[in-house]
């Protein structure tokens, strides 16, 4: 029986991935106790066994149960911990060829002259002893040339050989290469510039300073030749789009340069893109994805669709729905002492490697003063805490991308302390791919997603490069050095059965916090009536009167009048009986007169000031205005009083806070989402 249990496919990848878990364990120890000049085969061999170790996982994926000659219990669970330890062994192997490399980065550029000769000089003393006096000559050059090259003026130079980046954060350039020094670091790596506007560290032992003639030519090629590229290479200058205006935004920032410089921050933060998306407009808020959306042919509603049995909209259940819960930020860098932190965030969409396919979300943290390197989130926001501050995220999507996945960028609010100028920075971002290559769903449990640097369009940039350079060339440090990366941690899950009924009423794509979904589902069932039933024709287009669906989507954007409306509505809940919140018609109801009495004259109000992000003083005043609202509200038992109060003003009125236009507002088909 043995044998015939051995003849299973599941069982041969098993035992497979014991003989790689020893040959893993055995190599690092090898490693451990090595030499540095003795670890260019173990580096061999840790390439050939990710090699191997990747196979047994294509392997693995491609198993069927029906392959099986015979039944195995637990099939599914048994094929997840195979796939769990073969990315274990894959991470190991990762990080100890890290450490392996080192020995290669050390053999390429020694800290000596012999950078600036010619390679035959490597071939013994013979060279050396008989040219002893134009070694002496070359060393007088080579010291007056160090000495102009360490020069702060000096910011162009050239390259006097190839170099290939040995580890993220590095620069590839070839011999010839006019560089522009952006930052000359005391270790020996400066921060450089290459004519396609690619930054990376380089060693200072293979610059040396320009011929006027070569600097000359060289400026008026950088000046002609505009070429921005991703990290793979591709060519993106041809781009319009708005994603890539942020991008280019990003990389016109004269102010982070400034702070990068200086060492304020370091070098791996970056503006924040998806700010950048935010501020451009409508499209990437949740207001907008909010809107009914049309199909192809916009003559109906794709994802507003009346269920004449129920008397109310379909449940539309959609490819991804999940529930995403943020726990902690550890190991995140702080910016120096030149910049007051005014907010520590993080921002999360659907993305796809190259586009955002949903709205921007946004999650406030909180910290520690005494360990401000660690950031927390509420898992469940109850009571009166700010809807920013949950961490419960829901995620819907309909789309059919096989790389769609959820984009984290973890950002801070600054303010320069000398000028006063405010900005959004990046402190790195993370990808979770939500499908494998074979069409798995992500599994639901605790991921460590350690953080990158730069914007999403750029590879192998680390979030602090000063970690890996200070680590020693030892196994033990380098896997110290590791445990210093920044890294996010989330919970994925998928929504319960009640949590999946809810979900399924909101629209196709969406991004938001759990404590509001509640509030959604009724301005999308009270939407559904306006729009689907109680409309004379479905031909007509008036603008239809009411204040809810007019003003609801303002609430998305203003965070602390969500909380209002979540607050008052809450306070009505408890005063209900049991067969009324079995009674949707009441409920919606009842939920219109809350709306009515909470925060749609706050909207109009002249003492509410405007919202503004990340400003203390702006969110303290707005919150007392509410919170005094809200508690007249409830003594006068409704808003009335307060409307006709000569103590109280309000806006001019305007039509729209009445008539809503859903022509105006709906949105029209997106292939991507």
């Amino acid at each position: 029986m043995a044998e015939r249990r051995a003849r299973g496919p599941l069982q041969r990848v098993q035992r497979r991935s014991r003989e790689l878990r020893e040959q893993v364990e055995a190599l690092r120890a090898e490693s451990a106790a090595a030499a540095p000049g003795q670890r260019e085969p173990l580096r061999l061999r840790c390439t050939q066994l990710k090699e191997l170790v990747e196979e047994n996982t294509k392997a693995l994926h491609a198993l069927k149960k029906a392959d099986e000659p015979a039944p195995v219990g637990n099939y599914s669970q048994r094929k997840e911990e195979e796939e769990k330890l073969l990315l274990r062994l894959s991470q190991q192997l990762q990080k100890l060829l890290l450490v392996l490399d080192q020995d290669n980065v050390t053999k390429n550029y020694p800290g000596g002259e012999g950078h600036q000769k010619s390679p035959h000089a490597e071939e013994g003393n013979e060279e050396e002893e008989e040219s002893e006096d134009e070694e002496s000559e070359e060393e007088d050059t080579e010291e007056d040339e160090e000495k102009l090259l360490d020069d702060p003026n000096v910011r162009e130079c050239v390259t006097v050989g190839n170099f290939d980046a040995q580890q993220e954060g590095d620069l590839t350039f070839v011999k010839g290469e006019i560089l522009l020094i952006h930052d000359k670091k005391e270790d020996g790596w400066w921060v450089a510039e290459n004519s396609k506007g690619d930054r990376g560290l380089v060693p200072r032992t293979y610059l040396a300073v320009p011929k006027e003639e070569e600097e000359s030519q060289e400026e008026s090629e950088e000046h002609l030749e505009v070429v921005d590229e991703t990290a793979d290479g591709t060519e993106i200058k041809k781009r319009t789009d708005s994603h890539w205006n942020a991008v280019r935004a990003i990389a016109e920032n004269d102010t982070v340069e400034v702070l990068t410089t200086s060492g304020a921050v370091p070098a791996g933060f970056r503006p924040s893109m998806l700010f950048q998306l935010l501020e451009e407009g409508e499209e990437f808020r949740a207001s907008y994805y909010l809107q009914p959306k049309l199909t192809p042919s916009q003559l109906a509603f794709k994802d507003l669709v009346w269920n004449s049995e129920r008397n109310t909209i379909h449940a539309r259940p959609t490819r991804v729905s999940l529930i995403v819960t943020l726990c902690s930020c550890k190991m995140i860098p702080l910016p120096g002492s030149g910049v007051r932190v005014l907010s520590r965030h993080v921002r999360l969409c659907l993305f796809d490697g190259s586009r955002v396919l949903s709205n921007i979300h946004t999650v406030r943290a909180t910290w520690l003063p005494k360990n401000p390197q660690t950031w927390t989130f509420s898992p469940r926001v109850m009571g009166i805490l700010p809807s920013l501050l949950d961490g419960d995220c829901f995620v819907r999507s309909s789309s059919l991308s096989p790389d769609i996945g959820i984009l984290f960028e973890l950002g801070i609010t600054y303010k320069c302390n000398s000028t006063g100028e405010r900005g959004e920075l990046s402190c790195g971002w993370a990808f979770l791919k939500l499908f494998t290559s074979s069409g798995i769903p992500v599994p639901s449990k605790m991921h460590e997603l350690v953080l990158s640097g730069g914007t999403p369009y750029e590879r192998g940039v680390e979030v602090d490069p000063s970690i890996s350079r200070r680590a020693g060339s030892g196994v033990f440090q380098q896997f110290m050095s590791l445990r210093k990366q920044p890294v996010l941690l989330v919970k994925v899950k998928s929504p319960s059965v009640h949590s999946k009924d809810i979900l399924n009423f909101l629209p196709e794509t969406l991004v938001g916090g759990m404590c509001y979904i509640h509030l959604l589902v009724f301005y999308r069932q009270i939407l559904g009536d306006a729009l689907l039933k109680d409309r004379v024709s479905m031909q007509s287009t008036d603008l239809i009167c009411n204040p809810v669906l007019a003003t609801f989507p303002q609430l998305l954007d203003q965070p602390d009048l969500m909380d209002a409306l979540r607050s008052a509505w809450a306070d009505k809940e408890r005063t209900l009986k049991r067969i009324e919140k079995r009674d949707q018609e009441f409920l919606k109801s009842a939920f219109v007169l809350v709306y009515h009495d909470s925060v749609l004259p706050l909207l109009c109000s002249t003492f509410l000031p405007s919202y503004r992000w990340a400003e203390e003083e702006v969110e303290l005043s707005r919150w007392k205005v509410i919170h005094d609202f809200l508690k007249r509200s409830q003594e006068k038992d409704g808003a009335l009083e307060y409307l006709l109060s000569s103590e109280n003003t309000h806006r001019a009125f305007d039509i729209s806070e009445l008539a809503y236009d859903f022509l105006g507002e709906v949105r029209e088909n997106n292939p991507g989402e």
